[in-house]
């Protein structure tokens, strides 16, 4: 198939997802098309089934805000039509499905049927469609796309109870790359961060405020404040970095941490980690924890949103209430004192992550999916 794909291309799960996605579909044959105003940040490098195509977005002085929708809308036709596209896979409902929706109207005018699947990652429904301003152009583009999927269950429910959802949503979740993300011998590297043998917390996100990473820092300060041996890495970069190191100067633990800011490959920082800790306000999957599982790493997480369809209870990690920073650490403080059950978790974690998540495991229900939305549409021509 001729597959395009719209995402955001910064840092972040959805984009991530998408990118990966894109790559494993080209590895199997698939010639896949990029449509985003730069190049996403996990592609790396473009190979013969890949293309990309940028999506420029022109400035005039009538405009205030320049129409992103309209530029992408107007990629979108012109890379269908000569690319000879078979399938638009668009990730978030807006500004991207709604853009698709349009281009399928104007390019039906030259007798041209392009399928749309949209994929619905979360702030889309969570925090976009629940603004009512936008509501109306989000159920719109959900029920006109010819398929939807969602990234769990969790995200599937909140989308048809958020608004007037018509559409059927098939649940895809996300996936990983369990030959890329998984424990890798970096004892070196462990020595480097934790000199004396200390156990190492690590957390990655994009430091929004919903992540919570000041949160990490308080759990951080509790253990070393009751005496355990740990140091803490805190990845990744955004408008909650500055609160969390002014909180670990505060609390006088900042000589304990160290902020990477955002880092590829972080499968190798996952590999040295004991505990991956994810507190966050909302999670609609928890592509991070995921990484960390991969990589053979307990997760101690909130109890929220996507995240009880992935950690499993007492067996790849703990689930705590969310914001009770006493749980997390006395979860923290129960796989530092057993280490036994601490490397149990971490099997449990990997072996679910291969199982359960995998590429090869994921990316045949996306082709197949593709082929239906493909027939269906084709039988309604």
């Amino acid at each position: 198939m001729k597959i395009g794909i719209t995402c955001y291309p910064v840092y972040g799960g959805s984009g991530v997802v998408a990118t990966e996605l894109g790559k494993a579909l080209a590895s199997r044959g698939h010639c896949v098309h990029f449509i985003a105003y730069s190049m996403p940040f996990r592609l790396g490098h473009i190979n013969e089934n890949i293309r990309f195509h940028e999506v420029n977005v022109n400035t005039y002085p009538l405009f205030e805000y320049p129409p992103y929708t309209l530029n992408l809308t107007s990629k979108l036709v012109d890379t269908v039509k000569y690319e000879e596209l078979d399938i638009l896979h668009m990730h978030y409902a807006i500004p991207h499905a709604t853009s698709a929706v349009l281009a399928r109207q104007i390019l039906a005018l030259e007798g041209i049927r392009i399928p749309i699947v949209t994929t619905l990652h979360g702030t889309d429904i969570t925090i976009v469609g629940q603004d009512p301003s936008f509501a109306p152009v989000v159920n719109y583009s959900i029920n006109q796309s010819d398929g939807v999927t969602a990234v769990s269950e969790y995200l599937k429910e909140e989308t048809l109870q958020s608004g007037d959802i018509k559409s059927h949503i098939e649940v895809i979740p996300n996936f990983i790359d369990t030959n890329r993300f998984k424990p890798l011998e970096k004892a070196h590297f462990k020595q480097a961060i934790c000199p004396n043998g200390e156990k190492l917390l690590v957390h990655v996100s994009n430091f929004r405020p919903v992540k919570r990473a000041v949160e990490v820092v308080n759990v951080f300060h509790a253990l070393r404040s009751d005496g355990y041996a740990v140091k803490l890495l805190l990845v990744g970069d955004g408008p909650d970095r500055v609160a969390a190191e002014h909180k670990a100067r505060e609390l006088g633990v900042y000589e304990e941490i160290r902020f990477l800011g955002k880092q590829e490959p972080v499968e190798e920082i996952l590999s040295i980690a004991d505990i991956f800790l994810m507190p966050s306000g909302s999670e609609t999957f928890g592509l991070a924890a995921l990484e960390a599982m991969s990589c053979g790493v307990p997760v101690v997480a909130s109890d929220i949103g996507g995240l009880p369809e992935l950690v499993v209870e007492g067996e790849t990690g703990f689930l705590c209430d969310l914001g009770d920073i006493g749980a997390f650490t006395a979860r923290a403080k129960e796989l530092l004192d057993n280490p036994d059950l601490m490397k149990r978790m971490g099997k449990a974690s990997r072996d679910r992550a291969v199982s359960e998540f995998d590429t090869d495991i994921i990316i045949p229900k996306y082709e197949s999916y593709y082929e239906s939305v493909r027939a269906s549409v084709a039988s309604a021509v």
